[in-house]
């Protein structure tokens, strides 16, 4: 009797154990609380960003001060989701802008919406749910957000017409975003995807980070995905980049910096390995994550725009053999 009370006690311990420590990792990795004043600004001064700094903020504020204008959609579960929309020409096409990790599209997209300006094109540039103006508590690592994005192609289609073309563009989660995007339903007027140094899979990159934390990755594993899954109401092995873009149908430019210390670059390869037919994938040698447009702007804004441009091209080209 005394014997089953201490195995009780035990077992009930541990389990309360277990429940704590996934809910520490769900406060950590997935939980959220979105800032309306969300400093863009704020940029890393280590050796591989000081290099860039000044050039960063300088292009984050040139974007900051562009006039846009602020718009909303309703998520498929009810959030209030937050963009920028910079018009820069009737009828162009427009480049919906995903974010990454805690960070914010004015900061990350500041060199990206350059090359849309220089292309002619208009660009969406969005809040990821859960950050700066958006609604939501919870960051699912692309696996809801994917959702999000297609809502907003829905609503650039409904409101600028059924002829408007789409480029869906993301940086580091908002690359692996996109990519998850890639694999649903798209309209046709989705023409390409440009994914910037992309994860592979939610767990890939959250296994990724708690080897660098010096924790067990195979430990870490049930805690993320009970974490995942009880708190943050989301499986963390729903989908994944290698996943869905295995079943796309547009064609796919990701751009990786073989420096990234974040993000391994050999995800972008196994990404790139999973659809041949449908991925061109670039490496930039020393740009560490998200550099590749610093250091070597002239040859990033060229592959993206020749990659662009021939996707547009053939986009028409197939509407008018279907006329």
């Amino acid at each position: 009797m005394i014997e089953a009370i201490i195995v009780g006690s035990v077992v009930a311990f541990l389990a309360l154990l277990f429940l704590l420590i996934s809910y520490l990792a769900y406060r950590r990795a997935f939980h959220s609380t979105p800032d309306p004043n969300a400093d863009f600004y704020r940029v890393p001064s280590d050796d591989q960003y000081g290099p860039y700094r000044e050039r960063m903020i300088s292009l984050i504020g040139k974007l900051d001060n562009t006039p846009y204008e602020s718009v909303s959609i309703v998520s498929y579960d009810g959030l209030v989701l937050h963009a920028r929309y910079y018009h820069v020409a009737d009828g162009a096409p427009i480049h919906i802008k995903c974010h990454g990790y805690r960070s914010a599209g004015v900061r990350d997209f500041c060199g990206g919406c350059q090359i849309a300006n220089d292309l002619g094109h208009n660009s969406l540039v969005i809040d990821q749910r859960a950050h700066t103006k958006s609604q939501g508590k919870v960051i699912s690592f692309g696996i809801n957000e994917r959702y999000d994005c297609l809502s907003w192609v829905n609503y650039l289609i409904d409101r600028f017409g059924k002829d408007t073309k789409i480029i869906l563009a993301g940086v580091s989660m908002g690359a692996a975003t996109v990519l998850m995007a890639s694999g649903l339903d798209l309209p046709e007027n989705v023409v390409c995807v440009f994914a910037d140094c992309p994860y592979s899979s939610p767990w890939g990159i959250i296994k990724k980070v708690c080897g660098d934390m010096g924790l067990p990755k195979k430990l870490c594993f049930p805690f993320a995905w009970t974490a995942a899954r009880l708190f943050g109401k989301f499986d963390l092995l729903e989908c994944s980049a290698i996943s869905e873009v295995k079943k796309s149908r547009v064609p796919i430019l990701i751009i990786h910096g073989e420096d990234d210390r974040f993000v391994p670059c050999e995800m972008s390869r196994e990404i790139a390995k999973s659809n041949p037919d449908a991925v061109t994938l670039v490496t930039i040698p020393d740009a560490g994550h998200v550099l590749c447009y610093f250091v070597q702007s002239d040859y990033y804004h060229k592959v993206t725009c020749e990659f662009i441009k021939k996707c547009l091209l053939k986009s028409q080209n197939t509407g008018k053999e279907s006329q």
